[in-house]
């Protein structure tokens, strides 16, 4: 079944008309509490940036096996450089997932003590490019994120600039993934399980191939398709535990594709959008009402990574 997702423009909200800003405020609120995704217009990253990101990343995982396995960190629980095959499983499951990945992360140039808690991204020798095209990515979609966080914020009744401290250089992640060929009958493998992204929000830069699925408040599987000019952005769970389930961390998972397109890669970049550590996840208190009880305990983002990322298989 395929169907749009909600679609949204961001040069509404920074338009300076209060009518349009409070419109698209009402509109992203609506599609997070009722689907979870919605598709971005004019969210600052440039056809042309995205293509060369695209092109580094097919030359990066087209390198020889022995050449990406020196990105890999061992320690890092998979936050920079390069992970392998099947190392990654959604939680719940011990199958791993058809998929290699590369993260790319923060860089902290102002001082900010908490430069001490990241480490160092880890430098492409063979690319040149590849580094520098994912930093301009990746501060283009913080950016990005930052004006939705906004909007969200108002949509819950709360001060504009609320996220801004918080994510003021978070943990965010820029990854690069590729779904390989497929080779043999996957058994119960697929691309990516089923899953709901840890994070506050996750904007998607267009993915090469179909294959992305998300699943409805009715039950059943949706097909996404990679929009031209749009980034698709979705509620992680820091944002539905935030929020005590107002909004939606919606289930999506990558499907394998029709044997005919077995030999074919797929690949995809998202960005996580994380806070900093510290911030607290406690739910907010005007989320929590008679009708919408408190769903969850308190806890750091920190901590909260921290056990998510057991459950997936990459922290040990």
């Amino acid at each position: 079944m395929e169907q749009t997702i909600p679609s949204i423009d961001l040069a509404e909200f920074l338009s300076g008309n209060p009518q349009r800003k409070a419109a698209f405020v009402q509109a992203i609120g609506k599609a997070y509490e009722e689907v979870g995704f919605v598709a971005v217009k004019n969210h600052g990253l440039s056809d042309e940036l995205s293509a060369a990101l695209y092109r580094e990343v097919q030359a990066f995982f087209r390198l020889p096996q022995e050449a990406k396995n020196q990105y890999e960190i061992a320690g890092l629980a998979g936050q920079r450089g390069y992970t392998g095959f099947g190392k990654e499983h959604a939680k719940g499951r011990s199958t791993g997932d058809l998929k290699e990945f590369f993260q790319f992360g923060q860089e902290v140039s102002d001082g900010d003590p908490i430069k001490s808690q990241y480490p160092d991204n880890v430098l492409v020798k063979e690319l040149a490019h590849f580094n520098p095209k994912a930093r301009e990515a990746y501060a283009t979609l913080e950016q990005s994120g930052r004006q939705l966080l906004r909007a969200i914020a108002l949509f819950l009744g709360l001060d504009e600039n609320y996220f801004d401290a918080h994510i003021h250089n978070g943990n965010s992640i820029l990854r690069a993934i590729h779904y390989g060929p497929i080779t043999e009958e996957p058994k119960d493998a697929v691309r990516a399980a089923e899953h709901e992204d840890i994070n506050l929000i996750t904007l998607l830069m267009g993915a090469s191939a179909e294959g992305l699925e998300v699943l409805s408040k009715t039950n059943q599987w949706i097909a996404v398709t990679a929009l031209p000019e749009q980034v698709v952005v979705n509620v992680g769970d820091m944002l539905q535990r935030l929020t005590n389930n107002r909004l939606k961390s919606t289930t999506h998972r990558v499907v394998n594709p029709p044997r005919e397109k077995w030999g074919m890669s797929r690949f995809s970049i998202p960005f996580f959008l994380h806070p900093r550590s510290e911030m607290k996840l406690d739910c907010l208190p005007s989320c929590v009402t008679p009708e919408n009880p408190l769903h969850y305990a308190p806890i750091t983002a920190g901590e909260y990574l921290d056990e998510r990322l057991r459950e997936i298989g990459l922290k040990k």
